[in-house]
Order: C-alpha cells, then structure tokens, then sequence
C-alpha cells in the first residue's frame, strides 16, 4: 500500500511527491524516466561545475584576508553547505527514485498526475486540470495543486462521483465527467 508522504521535494526545478511505502522505512520518489534523467543530469552538474566553482568562492575569499570580517568568505561558506545539502537530497532522491511509465497510471480514480475534467454543478461550466505538486501548479496552463481545497476534493474520486469542496464563499459541489493521463 502506498500513502502519499508528508512533504514534495522540489529539485532541478521539478517537484517530486515523495511516497512512503507503509511498514517500510525508506522514501520512494516516483517519476518519469525524462525526470529521472533530469534529475541524474543535475546532480552530475552540481558535482562537476557547482562544487568545484564553490570551492574556488571560498579559496578566493579567503585569500582576502581576516576570516572573522569577512562576509564574502562568510557568504562562500553557505553557499557551499547550501549545496552540499542539495547535492544530498538529489543523491537520496535519484537512489530512491521508481521510474513510472505514465501509461500504467491508473485513471480508474483521480490521482496526482492525472488530468480531471470538472463540471461545477451551480454554473454549468466544464474545465479540465492536472493535479500537481504546490510548486508546479500554475492555473493558466490547468495544473492546480494537489494540496488545494479543488485538489484535496478531487483526490480519489471516479468518473461519475459528486466532490464537495469547501470554498470561502460555502461549498462548491462538482462533477467528474473524466480522468486521463
């Protein structure tokens, strides 16, 4: 049984939803092979252009003198240990990582991933979103988040089922009139 784990991960500029497989401790993150590639592309460009780069930041500053009044040294040293980190979390996510063929995701129910069109029940009007992560979801192209009250009503749902979402101005009642890739 998978359950979607506390938190997204967003690395190269993709955001990872991290899932944790129940009984079992290690995360899994679950990706396209593109992402995947993405990902392993990253991390090689952090390790071979970034690190490097870093390190030349701190020899540099540091040949400037007093390190105690030395913010660029100062600045260099974060910098570098702000890497070091993503430089971990990539290493953690591309050995974790579970490449998904998107055409084995299942569209029996709503899901992150899937595309859902939408009937809202009071105005009559159809639209059509992508479920995402936070960091992704951008209304004009249809990606809304996961996590937002539309998102969280949708999540689980089958074509045909009523989600009620709870919205400032009461609460909105939809249609599942699809699910898709």
């Amino acid at each position: 049984m998978i359950s979607l784990f506390h938190a997204t991960l967003q690395l190269c500029g993709v955001v990872f939803f991290l899932y944790k497989t129940e009984g079992m401790s290690e995360t899994n993150v679950y990706v396209t092979q593109e992402t995947f590639d993405k990902m392993r592309e990253e991390l090689q460009r952090m390790k071979s252009i970034d690190r490097p780069a870093a390190s030349r930041a701190i020899a540099e500053a540091r040949e400037k003198g007093d390190l105690k009044e030395n913010a660029e040294y100062d600045a260099a040293k974060e910098a570098q240990g702000m890497l070091e980190s993503k430089i971990k979390q990539l290493e953690v996510a591309v050995s974790n990582a579970k490449i998904v063929d998107t055409s084995t995701i299942d569209t029996s129910k709503v899901t992150i991933l899937t595309r859902v069109t939408i009937t809202n029940l009071a105005t009559k009007k159809t639209v059509t979103y992508q479920l995402v992560g936070e960091k992704e979801a951008d209304l004009k192209a249809g990606k809304i988040s996961a996590s937002s009250p539309i998102g969280k009503g949708l999540i689980g749902k089958k074509i045909g089922d009523t989600a009620e979402v709870q919205a400032p101005n009461g609460v909105m009642k939809f249609s599942i009139d699809n699910i898709t890739i």
